[in-house]
């Protein structure tokens, strides 16, 4: 099985790092795709402790504003081609994974948009290249493709609805995803079980944070799921989102997941 998790971190601090190092040693997924990471010190305390550890740890340099990352247990060729193309690169990392088919993940951090005017302009052009690029990619690399982050849109069928509170092109990037041949991995295994990745301080839930895969790998999904724990433990304010597929990778090298030292006690 190839299996991925996807989790906002929430430019996390040195202090929030520590316990969310230990959450994700401890998840068996061999591709973590992080959104919301930063240039500080709770980030590089991170990605070092994974990279000191024999994983593949690639995340784009994007100066003064939030970006992804991806850490491999299992060997990946980086893909900067497929991220250069978009309207801000350093918020999206790409890779292929040494499957026997093999399979491209491409991880992204949507911009958010307070309605400002700059803001919308930013995301709009962000979204609009990111649909570029998936229409750039070679017709099997798409149907191969797993894509992955937070997304910072809902789709027209959310529940809750919030009519008004989105604009057209946000809801459009749905549309597009469909046409690209990208299924929601979770619609596709739990049709009609509703979740929510992020919520807002008066308990109102958001769906932000997706996996898509392509046609090929469609048939493919034997599990995934919306793992509420490091919102719950106030690790970060999303839950992560997981896929497992049935392709052939016990042949591939593993690194170790690194040893984090549990927090000192009292007594």
């Amino acid at each position: 099985m190839l299996s991925i998790l996807t989790l906002n971190i929430q430019a996390t601090s040195q202090r929030r790092a520590e316990p969310l190092l230990r959450w994700l040693a401890g998840r068996p997924e061999q591709i973590l795709l992080l959104t919301e990471t930063s240039g500080g010190d709770g980030s590089a305390y991170l990605l070092d402790h994974f990279r000191r550890a024999g994983c593949h740890v690639l995340h784009p340099p994007l100066p003064d504003d939030r970006g992804a990352a991806m850490i491999s247990r299992v060997p990946v060729t980086a893909r900067p081609d497929i991220t250069a193309g978009l309207s801000i690169p350093g918020r999206a990392v790409a890779a292929t994974v040494h499957t026997d088919q093999p399979v491209t993940v491409l991880g992204v951090y949507v911009p958010s948009s307070d309605r400002a005017p700059a803001k919308v302009e930013r995301k709009r052009a962000f979204l609009a290249s990111l649909v570029d690029t998936l229409g750039r990619l070679k017709a099997d690399e798409r149907a191969h493709l797993v894509l992955g982050g937070d997304y910072n849109v809902i789709p027209r069928d959310h529940q809750p609805p919030y009519p008004g509170v989105w604009l057209p092109f946000e809801y459009a990037l749905f549309d597009a995803l469909t046409a690209a041949g990208l299924t929601d991995a979770h619609h596709h295994l739990n049709a009609g079980v509703p979740q929510h990745s992020w919520f807002g301080r008066a308990g109102n839930g958001y769906r932000f944070d997706y996996l898509h895969v392509g046609d090929a790998l469609r048939d493919r999904l034997r599990g995934g799921e919306y793992l509420q724990e490091p919102r719950e433990q106030r690790l970060t304010d999303h839950a992560a989102v997981t896929l497992a597929l049935d392709l052939p990778v016990d042949t591939l090298d593993v690194c170790p997941m690194p040893q984090v030292a549990e927090p000192a006690t009292l007594f």
